[in-house]
């Protein structure tokens, strides 16, 4: 009879975790416990499902139990099952020392999700030493193929940002122009003239200025903003779908 706890040894779910500070966007990665000698692979949060779980409630699991977070919107990105996923020496060697059935094939379900990173401090723990904040421009390889797993993140968060105001789930209630402006370049992974950036996000009516300014910086105060999240559901309910960014 099959244990309800099972793992399922072809299945995995792996999660991209977006975050943004006022440097741009960081991935949450976790660096694995050195079952074999000198492995430094960074890697993204994921593990095997059980067989009476459905997918994204594995996800959800794996989750916190490898970084702590909970509770976060996951949306799925897609499948990978490439034959040679797993086949890295360093891989190879990391799985052997885990896994019951360290040969078999597993296809993995993957997910993403926005959040902002100030909410949520990553607890590592199962098989992570450590779960760590890394910021995109220096994440260079992954293990398995979870650096094209994180690239297929991206390319969605992308396509979603052109259509929906997402990058607003990543700053807190309270920000400046500037940090939504670093926030879309970094989304986009493109420059864009602050000028007409501002008209546009104006324009829409997605900000509402607070009439406050920052307090204790040096240089010239900006004005604070808030996201309105009324305007954006009067433009989806009128059909807009088009940001333009």
């Amino acid at each position: 009879m099959e244990k309800k706890h099972q793992l399922n040894s072809r299945i995995s779910v792996d999660c991209v975790i977006l975050g943004f500070d006022s440097e741009g966007l960081q991935v949450l990665l976790i660096e694995r416990k050195p079952v074999i000698e000198n492995d430094l692979s960074k890697a993204l949060p994921g593990d095997l499902i059980f067989n009476h779980e459905d997918l994204d409630t594995a996800a959800q699991r794996v989750l916190f139990e490898l970084t702590g977070l909970q509770d976060i919107f996951l949306e799925q990105i897609g499948a990978f099952g490439s034959p040679d996923r797993l086949n890295k020496p360093e891989d190879r060697q990391w799985l052997k020392a885990v896994r019951k059935f360290p040969n078999e094939r597993v296809i993995t379900v993957a997910y993403y999700s926005l959040v902002n990173k100030d909410l949520y401090t990553p607890q590592a723990s199962s098989f992570a030493q450590n779960a760590v904040w890394v910021p995109l421009e220096e994440v260079q390889s992954l293990a398995f193929d979870h650096f094209e797993i994180l690239d297929a993140g991206l390319k969605m968060l992308r396509s979603k940002a052109k259509i929906q105001p997402i990058g607003f789930n990543l700053l807190p209630e309270k920000f400046i122009l500037s940090d939504l402006h670093k926030l879309y370049e970094s989304i986009l992974g493109r420059e864009l003239d602050k000028r007409n950036f501002r008209r546009k996000i104006n324009k829409l009516g997605l900000v509402e200025c607070l009439n406050e300014k920052q307090v204790g910086v040096p240089h010239k105060p900006s004005m604070i903003y808030k996201f309105n999240e009324e305007n954006y559901q009067r433009l989806v309910d009128d059909g807009f779908d088009n940001f333009g960014f």
